[in-house]
């Protein structure tokens, strides 16, 4: 039985790993050469350890400089004159007119609101009609069935008597 304990612990065991070697001895492993890439950001690429200043560093031996981008920051401006987004309109509709139509209206609404923080006007007003059309529609069918139901009371009443 130790026998065969030692057999499948032998297999569990993996080989060792190649020893280390160093990148110098394989120039193009399918890396390309350091520095060789033009800066597309319109900034000079600076190197750490390249000589700089009245001290004149170069790279640590054995290592290559390391070209750094400048980092490029992004950011939106909200619109200065933004379409309305119909919420307080939307959530009217939700509650007391026509909930599909009222929800379907207050997705709108809100995506109204990101499209005026991202600054984007044409997709702003696009929403912003969809959603007042929404919110019409979604009245219209309200008040519809509040004067179909006022008219049958009425009726019902008077054939009542």
């Amino acid at each position: 039985m130790a026998d065969r304990d030692k057999s499948e612990y032998s297999k569990l065991l993996q080989p060792d790993p190649p020893p280390y070697q160093e990148h110098f001895q394989y120039p193009n492993a399918g890396y390309p050469p350091p520095g060789s890439y033009p800066s597309t950001s319109g900034f000079q690429g600076q190197q750490y350890g390249a000589p700089v200043g009245p001290y004149n560093q170069g790279a640590y031996p054995g290592n290559s400089a390391v070209t750094v981008q400048p980092v490029v920051y992004l950011t939106t401006v909200p619109l200065t004159n933004p379409p309305p987004d119909y919420l307080v309109y939307s959530v009217f509709t939700l509650l007391c007119c026509c909930l599909p139509l009222g929800i379907a209206a207050l997705v709108y609404s809100i995506y109204t609101r990101e499209a005026v923080m991202y600054g984007n006007r044409q997709l702003a007003e696009s929403r912003s009609r969809t959603a007042r059309m929404l919110n019409s529609i979604a009245l219209g069918i309200g008040l519809t069935c509040l004067v179909v139901y006022i008219i049958c009371v009425i009726v019902l009443s008077v054939n009542a008597h």
